[in-house]
């Protein structure tokens, strides 16, 4: 029994990667789409969150179905718990990389972002990409420092959130009522991935050590260490 559980969850664990992947490969699209005005990679972006869409059902479906077989406790029960939650995650940062993708998409042949917003927007499409990049890294080592180092990397990315407010009430604004809507959605998307990426730095830590971590891990961090 034991050993049919340890091969499904794998399978389960192998479907997880590819959707991180898949995640990041619509991150970086978006970016593509929003800054470099390029259709091709925001079509791309929305069709192909229809595979993120079926891999989060298939994970869901076969985690439920371990959770009807095997009765798992303890630690099997939080892996596939955190699974299932994971799961649905990185579904909602593929949906925020499509929105992105569409907004850039709609404003087509022109730009959906003002000069004065692309230096905070490639910031802030570095962070997700970077961010990704670790969450990836992190379900396959379950390195819990690099983890709760995501989690209060968090900072960074809301003071590039207050930034687009700033840049966006300064008298100095000149972007349309269009560009004015598109500029507040786009950078809550950016927000809400880099959010979801750092939920699921906690997931994962919470997966491997059954400690649930606060937005604000320093306690965790710098504990043992003499101040």
């Amino acid at each position: 029994m034991r050993v049919l559980f340890n091969e499904e969850m794998q399978q389960i664990a192998d479907d997880l990667d590819t959707m991180a992947v898949d995640v990041k490969t619509s991150i970086d699209g978006a970016g593509k789409a929003l800054l470099e005005n390029d259709i091709d990679a925001a079509q791309s972006v929305i069709d192909g969150d229809l595979k993120i869409d079926a891999l989060e059902a298939s994970v869901i479906d076969e985690c439920v179905k371990m959770l009807a077989k095997q009765s798992p406790v303890a630690t099997d029960l939080r892996t596939v718990v955190s699974t299932l939650r994971i799961a649905s995650t990185f579904e909602r940062m593929g949906d925020l990389a499509r929105h992105i993708a569409e907004t850039a998409r709609r404003a087509y042949p022109n730009s959906a972002i003002t000069p004065s917003m692309r230096d905070v927007f490639t910031d802030m499409q570095k962070f997700d990409s970077e961010a990704t990049s670790e969450i990836i890294d992190i379900l396959k080592t379950r390195d819990e420092q690099k983890a709760e180092q995501l989690i209060v990397n968090d900072a960074r990315l809301d003071n590039m959130h207050t930034k687009t407010f700033d840049i966006i009430n300064a008298d100095s604004w000149d972007g349309d009522r269009q560009q004015t809507i598109d500029a507040v959605l786009i950078a809550r998307f950016y927000e809400r991935i880099g959010d979801h990426a750092v939920g699921v730095a906690r997931r994962i830590v919470y997966m491997v050590s059954g400690f649930d971590p606060s937005k604000d891990p320093t306690p965790v961090l710098t504990s043992g260490i003499d101040e």
